[in-house]
C-alpha cells in the first residue's frame, strides 16, 4: 500500500464501512444517502436516484480499491443517525481552486488541532442555510501537497450536536501515512508542535 489514511475510531461508537461483506450494504446505503445531501443532492431531485446509485457505487468501489484514501463510518448504536468520511487529495490547482470558491458560510471555522496532522480547521454547521441540507461537521488539514478532510451528517438536527464530542474524538486519530524510501524526498517533515 502507497499514501494513506488511518484512523482509530472507537468500536463502541463506530463500524467502519467496507467495499463489502455482510450488513455493511445497509449502512453504506445509510451513509451514502446522507453524505449526498451535503453534497446538495437530495432525494427528490431531479436525477438523485441515478445520482446516489452511481455514488453508491462509487463509495463501494473507493473503500475497496482506493488505496486508503477513503475511511468511512457509520453510528454504531443507529446507522440512520451519522455518517463519517475521511478522505485525502493531492492538492491540484484544481482543488486549491474549488476551496477557494467555497460559499461564504464555510468561512466561519475555527481552529482545530490533531496530533498527527497538526493544525486544522474545524467547521461545524448546525443550522445549514441552503433548504434541505442536514447538519454537518467538516474537518480539514492542509499538508502542503495533500488536503485531508474528515465529514460527519446527520439528520437529526436536535442530537447532532450531542454527537459533536465523538466526531472530534475520531478527528483527532486521523492520519495521513506517507511511504517514502530513504533519499526519495529533500522535504524535511517534522512533526506537529
Amino acid at each position: 500500500m502507497s499514501d494513506h489514511l488511518q484512523a482509530d475510531a472507537d468500536p463502541e461508537r463506530w463500524v467502519p464501512l467496507r467495499g463489502s461483506g455482510l450488513g455493511s450494504g445497509r449502512r453504506r446505503r445509510a451513509a451514502v444517502r446522507m453524505l449526498m445531501t451535503t453534497a446538495g443532492i437530495a432525494q427528490g431531485q431531479p436525477g438523485s436516484g441515478l445520482m446516489s446509485f452511481i455514488a453508491g457505487r462509487v463509495v463501494k468501489a473507493g473503500l475497496k480499491n482506493a488505496d486508503g484514501r477513503y475511511l468511512a463510518w457509520s453510528w454504531k448504536e443507529d446507522a440512520h443517525a451519522l455518517a463519517a468520511l475521511a478522505q485525502v487529495q493531492a492538492l491540484t490547482p484544481q482543488v486549491r481552486t474549488a476551496r477557494a470558491m467555497m460559499p461564504m458560510e464555510y468561512d466561519d471555522t475555527e481552529d482545530f488541532s490533531n496530533p498527527h496532522l497538526g493544525s486544522g480547521e474545524k467547521l461545524v454547521m448546525d443550522a445549514p442555510t441552503r433548504p434541505g441540507t442536514p447538519p454537518f461537521a467538516m474537518y480539514t488539514w492542509d499538508t502542503g501537497t495533500h488536503l485531508v478532510t474528515l465529514q460527519a451528517v446527520s439528520p437529526d438536527r436536535e442530537r447532532f450536536l450531542t454527537f459533536v464530542p465523538h466526531i472530534d474524538a475520531l478527528a483527532r486519530t486521523v492520519r495521513f501515512v506517507e511511504d517514502l524510501e530513504v533519499g526519495e524526498s529533500n522535504v524535511l517533515r517534522l512533526p506537529p508542535a
